[in-house]
């Protein structure tokens, strides 16, 4: 086994505004630097590819210096967060666009799939696309028509086959797409987000046929997802992307553990100067922090994962910390409670807050599927009643929680803002 692609000192630049409005001189300015044998000038401005930040620069660099290698039979992951440069590298690896800098290097033909449909021909039927993309991965007819029964079957587009595929729905077109490109044998196949298109049983189908691909058949499959579950299960390796920058390459488990580590802040969630709350006042939460098991700071916790709260209090008045008593509820997006905390049935010693501002309620096993969630705090001294709230916040802060395979069955739950109840209670 040997290297079948390699990145080096890949970067992509995007002039923002208007396309189009004023590229003349700067074109003539790139050709009469060229000439001179200077370098380009616009290589030397641009700023972070940071969505969030307002437009300081014309240009901007979608990827910035990335490098990397790919061996034969490797699942290589590529993950990040919304606008991190993973399909415009995806694009790159494609030849669909030209690095502004570097040079890829790969050894075979690539097959790609970056969005529905992508090379079809909505004209034609389904059975002559398969022939069209045949014939763009270098393949000869008799090479296509052995594997054309294959490919409609793994597809279930049996019915629609002589159709045009403009008349085909969203997921029979990814269906066909993927099954076209799958059976085709390219050695290299690169596969972006579009198989969340498809639904559940395909989606299962495709990922079971891409690890045949790679363990198989020996093939090499770049896969780009925010299935942490299915980056986990299928890649051997993967890289994090951020700003258009590599920030991790490595081991998938450990890639998927920085990731989740993405944009989380030790002052991620401030609540001191939250006016909606009730309670005496004596003690107010300050602040939120979400940490993994080995106490690093996270943004999102994948299903069925462990992870900690660290509740920061501020102290204005002293409380019997014999009768102090925490919970902490999350809610779904319709209001609706589905896991609560409480510090007597965990049997929470927070007479260490005596000597500290901060508690920390871990749990073992987050049993919630994929979805937006609300924490509602409460802090009392006595009772639950609330004629004994210290501190009480509605809708405190936010979670997220990501799909995971948290039953252990290499498949992803689904979203739905509801608990999971395992055969197995902690």
């Amino acid at each position: 086994m040997g290297v079948i692609l390699k990145a080096s000192n890949i970067s992509k630049q995007y002039r923002l505004g208007l396309v189009g409005t004023g590229t003349l001189s700067h074109d003539l300015n790139r050709f009469w630097h060229r000439i001179r044998g200077k370098e380009d000038p616009y290589l030397k401005i641009g700023a972070e590819n940071d969505r969030s930040s307002a437009i300081s620069e014309e240009y901007v660099w979608a990827l910035r210096d990335i490098n990397f290698e790919v061996q034969e039979g490797e699942v290589l992951g590529i993950i990040g967060k919304n606008g991190a440069g993973k399909s415009t590298l995806l694009k790159l690896l494609s030849r669909v666009t030209a690095p502004t800098t570097g040079v890829i290097k790969t050894k075979g033909r690539i097959a790609s799939l970056l969005e529905v449909g992508t090379g079809f021909h909505p004209e034609l039927t389904g059975r002559e696309n398969i022939y069209l993309n045949g014939a763009i991965l270098g393949m000869n007819k008799a090479e296509i028509s052995a594997k054309e029964e294959e490919i409609i079957s793994f597809s279930g587009c049996q019915m629609y086959i002589d159709t045009p595929v403009k008349r085909y729905s969203s997921g029979m077109r990814v269906r066909l797409a993927f099954a076209v490109a799958a059976h085709l044998e390219p050695d290299i196949l690169v596969v972006d987000e579009v198989l969340a298109v498809g639904d559940a049983e395909f989606q299962k189908k495709a990922i079971g046929k891409m690890q045949d691909i790679s363990r198989g058949e020996g093939r090499t499959v770049i896969f780009v997802s925010h299935n942490m579950a299915t980056v986990k299960s299928l890649c051997t390796r993967a890289v994090v992307l951020e700003h258009g920058k590599t920030v991790f390459e490595g081991d998938t488990h450990e890639a998927v553990k920085y990731y989740l580590t993405l944009g989380a802040s030790k002052e991620d969630i401030s609540l001191k100067n939250r006016k909606q709350r009730e309670g005496s006042g004596k003690w107010k939460v300050v602040n939120i922090e979400y940490l993994n098991s080995e106490n690093a700071h996270i943004s999102e916790v994948i299903s069925g994962n462990a992870m900690k709260f660290k509740i920061s209090f501020e102290k204005h008045e002293p409380i019997d910390y014999s009768k102090l008593f925490f919970g902490l509820a999350i809610t779904d997006n319709h209001e609706q409670k589905v896991a609560t905390f409480l510090s007597d049935e965990m049997n929470c010693d927070l007479k260490g807050l005596e000597d500290g501002n901060s508690v920390v309620i871990d749990v073992p096993n987050m049993l919630l599927r994929g979805g937006n969630y609300n924490l509602t705090i409460h802090l009392g001294e006595g009772s639950t009643a609330v004629s004994d709230f210290v501190d009480y916040v509605e809708n405190a802060a936010k979670l997220e929680v990501i799909p995971g395979d948290f039953w252990n069955k290499g498949r992803a739950n689904r979203d739905g803002e509801y608990a999971i109840i395992p055969s197995t209670m902690y």
